[in-house]
């Protein structure tokens, strides 16, 4: 009886698995999210540090019993200064954000806040991108729907315009904060 080398079966096999792999991934309800770990668990801290001249967010803020946004953002990010119209809309409408400078210089991000207006309640100063790995942001801009009490309730990753935005991200806002705000966040 002659024997089979493993090298002539591992190969195949390898094969196997990724075809397994990636045809599972494209039969996903929507292959282009990244799936959060943090859906329906208790949001990670906010720590970092506060930025010169603007009000500073810590964990409390999330636990108000209100619905807040937390938006993942930079100064070198060019999709976040896409969204910042959006944001500062939202803002103005009612929706409490809390902005996370990431991994940018503490003066360039006072300057834009400054120059481009401020949507959020509170910012924290992120330089390394610590918060960023605590709360699974692969790249800016990401944001986060938390529930009143603190729990994480969606992920949208990308900039807050465009169709996805109107498709995806406004109904979770729209179901996280009743239907009685809908026609605030239309406009």
């Amino acid at each position: 009886m002659a024997r089979i080398s493993p090298l002539v079966i591992l190969p195949p096999v390898i094969f196997a698995a990724l075809a397994a792999t990636f045809y599972w991934g494209m039969g996903r309800d929507n292959p282009n999210e990244i799936p959060s770990t943090f859906i329906g668990q208790p949001a990670p801290e906010l720590g970092g540090s506060q930025l010169p001249g603007f009000a500073f967010s810590t964990d409390a803020d999330l636990r108000t019993g209100e619905v807040t946004l937390v938006n993942f953002w930079a100064t070198w990010c060019p999709p976040c200064r896409a969204e910042h119209p959006k944001l500062k809309d939202l803002a103005a409408n009612g929706v409490r954000i809390i902005g996370v400078n990431i991994r940018d210089d503490d003066a360039k991000a006072t300057d834009y806040l400054n120059e481009e207006g401020n949507p959020f309640i509170g910012v924290v100063s992120d330089p390394t991108g610590r918060r960023s790995i605590d709360w699974g942001v692969t790249a800016p801009p990401e944001t986060f729907i938390v529930d009143g009490d603190g729990t994480v309730l969606f992920k949208f990753i990308g900039p807050l315009v465009g169709a996805d935005f109107q498709q995806r991200f406004l109904p979770e806002l729209e179901k996280a904060l009743g239907n009685s705000r809908q026609t605030a966040l239309d406009g």
